[in-house]
């Protein structure tokens, strides 16, 4: 494994009253691409949720480490600054701030440095284009009206303009057809490309897969990690699917 990047020790996390992990351990290396299976309800969103300091899921024990620094306690936009970016599952429609001024804001936030518009919009039309997408995207209300490819590859856009340390994915691929899966796809192989950056993926499907190299597959079931190899793993979960891995809670 390459230089330690993140690493999560024991960790314990609930919502509410209801424990959703249990002692998770977890270390992702720099650079590398790393793949979160499981059944439904296993805790993979809540894994990055917690990861990127949502409040509402509270950590009850255990540690998060990001490049050696504890970040257990930090805040949502102090992980952001520092290289963390977690895409939503289902992303919210936000009337009002366009998906430009949104990219242009956390960009800024992100680096600690002002953008002039038209390197801002040089560079977003770049990437647009890549994702097949048209410039006029930019001066939308964010996600308002688009469609559930379109609010991925609105995903996808904000991560290759923001270029975070490490990106975690979360289902990204769901609920798109054969083309936009293709071009989500793209968009995170050139991530990988351009911004040499880490990668934790969590899917249900793997043809957002087809075109990375995957250093690590882990399988979650009910609140832990219970087995963790290679990229031949993918291959046995779309075979068998995941029943042989309840037998090892």
């Amino acid at each position: 494994m390459k230089k330690e990047f993140l690493k999560v020790t024991d960790l314990s996390v609930c919502v509410g009253d209801k424990s959703i992990l249990n002692n998770l351990s977890l270390n992702v290396g720099e650079s590398e691409t790393h793949v979160l299976m499981g059944p439904n309800g296993a805790g993979k969103s809540t894994l990055g949720n917690a990861i990127m300091g949502n409040p509402k899921f509270e950590v009850t024990d255990g540690s998060i480490e990001f490049e050696g620094i504890y970040i257990t306690d930090e805040s949502t936009d102090k992980r952001a600054k520092m290289g963390i970016y977690l895409s939503f599952q289902n992303p919210i429609e936000v009337a009002g701030i366009s998906l430009g001024n949104f990219t242009k804001t956390a960009m800024e936030a992100t680096s600690g440095k002002r953008l002039r518009i038209l390197e801002f919009r040089r560079e977003a039309e770049r990437i647009l284009k890549l994702l097949a997408m048209d410039i006029s995207y930019l001066d939308r209300d964010l996600n308002v009206g688009f469609s559930g490819g379109e609010k991925k590859k609105a995903e996808i856009f904000q991560l290759l303009m923001i270029k975070p340390k490490l990106a975690i994915l979360d289902e990204t691929d769901s609920g798109l057809d054969v083309d936009a899966v293709r071009v989500v796809s793209e968009g995170v192989r050139i991530y990988r490309e351009e911004v040499n950056g880490t990668l934790l993926i969590i899917t249900h499907a793997t043809r957002i897969l087809d075109a990375l190299k995957v250093d690590k597959v882990h399988v979650l079931v009910d609140g832990n990690i219970v087995a963790s190899e290679g990229a031949e793993l993918i291959k046995d979960i779309n075979s068998n699917g995941f029943e042989k891995y309840f037998a090892k809670k």
